[in-house]
């Protein structure tokens, strides 16, 4: 198995998906093997951080009290460049069908993807 690339979600400031050697499917969150045909160790690539706004949520209710300091925040489903789709923090003035780039933020004391328009 290979060495994992290191992303947000280890406090680096990157989004990191795979793709199967096998099949060529795409996933993203770590995964042993190929959610799609079972092969063992898809590889890992650091994503451009481009894509295009799928869904939009407004958050006005904390789900913590840790939270509660970034109301309203907005949650994105965001369909990446590379074929993947992920859930993350944006902009608030964010709409379906927006092109897309992260950056990072600090959210409730993570590193998180935050996604603004292009």
């Amino acid at each position: 198995m290979s060495a994992r690339i290191a992303d947000w979600t280890k406090g680096e400031a990157a989004i990191v998906y795979q793709r199967c050697g096998s099949c060529g499917d795409v996933q993203y969150f770590h995964r042993a093997f190929c959610a799609a045909c079972g092969a063992p160790d898809p590889r890992e690539y650091r994503a451009s951080g481009r894509g295009t706004v799928y869904a939009t949520s407004l958050v006005c209710r904390a789900a913590t009290p840790e939270t509660r300091a970034h109301l309203p925040y907005n949650i994105l489903l965001v369909d990446c460049a590379e074929g993947f789709r992920m859930m993350a923090h944006g902009e608030k003035d964010l709409a379906i069908g927006d092109e897309v780039t992260a950056q990072f933020a600090s959210f409730a004391g993570k590193l998180v993807p935050f996604f603004t328009k292009v």
